[in-house]
């Protein structure tokens, strides 16, 4: 069940008056969420309501294990079970295809509609936080179920480790006024975000030029290069709005995913603002597990397997691994340089800040290039296009310039204009908030055309 679709939202507003109805009831309130959770994976597949209670259920018990077991040996042996385990949830439902096509074996070609790319993740922060010691095991197996696979964010996160969203189940806690008009406010905005930018950016370009790139200018591949930069921020920042929206409707905070990702000044500072808790789970649970972390050189190749393996995280395509070793590559040298500066931080004046970060978004708009291309030949084609310099500009549209142009300035607005725009949602009238909705609701039925596609990060 897509957050972007008319289901989510009558579930959404079903769990929510349903839930403080009976929020006396931690029980009752807690097998609700619980509820809305299988709901929602079987309405992808009914095959999930046995893959993720079998899954969950394994990692409470060894959760409960570890924080018995003093073992080393046994601990070890206890969280590699957790993470074969994860791990082979991802394989299931995202690489047989890939795996049969390579081992010529076409019987294996059957594939499942969701990934569980960011149940496996949160569900190995779990287990993995219990053996470094960082937390306890859950003293309850319902509340551990409903935060494992908390609906909000099983389709794309935001990835919350599990021990920061048990304690959210387990209070009794009260629904204020300003956390309601935030949470209103954070849906409408993803709903805009999705229907009136990202998807209107997809539709009256940028798919066709990524598609068949060869049939349009060099100037109107540049064009849907930069746009595409826009896209994608606006449609996975959009489902993080809602998701976090939602969960705030609850009474449950989840962690900022974004922070104006194209104002990063290095590539380091970019994942810093960009899928923040994807960039910290590989952090914490990945990079800081890889060996050689005392050595001052070994952190170079680890930079670049961490975000090779994040690349191939998003699916088995070569295109990804070139994103993730392109993405290594820049922050191995941006460590390089920060070692040879030492303690001098670079120049805060207007333009030598400005060069870096133009550096930055055009480096990471190059980056784009081969995580949108549906393989490397077409990212070539792409380029090639690019390069070309051929100048037409006869399949951009003024609509899609006025878009782009609102998205463009959108995200550069300085941070108080956001927080500004969300005090005075949240002070207006119940009513005042309702036309606001409603006005948003009509916009997308008139304007958004083609009706929603899928969020892009969906199908990983």
């Amino acid at each position: 069940m897509s957050v972007s679709s008319p289901d989510y939202f009558v579930l959404l507003a079903a769990v929510f008056f349903l839930y403080w109805a009976v929020r006396g009831s931690r029980l009752t309130a807690i097998s609700l969420i619980l509820f809305a959770d299988y709901f929602c994976y079987a309405k992808w597949d009914l095959l999930y309501l046995a893959l993720i209670p079998a899954a969950a259920t394994g990692d409470f018990f060894i959760g409960a294990a570890l924080g018995r077991v003093k073992t080393p040996g046994i601990r070890r042996l206890l969280v590699s079970t957790s993470l074969l385990v994860n791990i082979g949830l991802i394989v299931s439902t995202k690489y047989i295809p890939f795996i049969g096509a390579t081992l010529h074996r076409p019987q294996w070609s059957w594939t499942l509609p969701l990934s569980l790319s960011f149940y496996a993740f949160q569900a190995l922060t779990y287990t993995i936080d219990i053996y470094r010691r960082d937390a306890k095991p859950a003293s309850s197996y319902l509340a551990y179920l409903a935060s494992v696979s908390f609906f909000p964010t099983i389709i794309a996160g935001p990835i919350t480790p599990v021990s920061k969203l048990l304690p959210q189940m387990e209070a009794r806690r009260a629904l204020t006024p300003a956390d309601g008009g935030r949470a209103l406010f954070l849906i409408g905005l993803g709903i805009a975000k999705k229907f009136l930018i990202a998807d209107f950016l997809a539709d009256h370009l940028i798919n066709r030029v990524f598609d068949l790139p060869k049939l349009y200018s060099g100037a109107e591949a540049l064009v849907a290069a930069y746009a595409y930069a826009f896209q994608l921020y606006y449609d996975f920042s959009g489902y993080t709005d809602i998701a976090i929206g939602s969960a705030l409707l609850l009474g449950i905070k989840l962690p900022i995913n974004f922070k104006q990702p194209y104002m990063a000044e290095n590539v380091a500072d970019f994942w810093r603002r960009w899928h923040i808790t994807l960039s910290n789970w590989l952090r914490d649970y990945l990079y800081f597990s890889l060996p050689g972390q005392r050595s001052k050189w070994r952190v170079y190749p680890n930079l670049i397997l961490t975000m090779a393996i994040g690349g191939l995280w998003h699916g088995p395509n070569w295109t990804f691994l070139v994103w993730g070793c392109l993405h290594g590559v820049g922050l191995a040298v941006v460590h390089g340089f920060q070692a040879l500066r030492g303690r001098n931080k670079p120049s805060q004046h207007f333009v030598p800040k400005l060069a870096r970060i133009v550096l930055t978004f055009n480096f990471v708009v190059f980056t784009w290039i081969f995580f949108r291309a549906p393989n490397l030949r077409t990212a070539v084609d792409f380029l090639e296009q690019i390069g070309s310099g051929t100048v037409s500009f006869g399949n951009i549209a003024p609509g899609f310039v006025l878009i782009l142009a609102i998205a463009v300035i959108a995200h550069y607005l300085p941070r108080k204009a956001y927080d500004v725009s969300v005090d005075i949602f949240s002070r207006s009238p119940a009513l005042a908030q309702a036309a606001a909705l409603a006005a948003l609701v009509l916009a997308v039925r008139y304007l958004a055309g083609t009706g929603a596609t899928p969020f892009v990060y969906s199908r990983f």
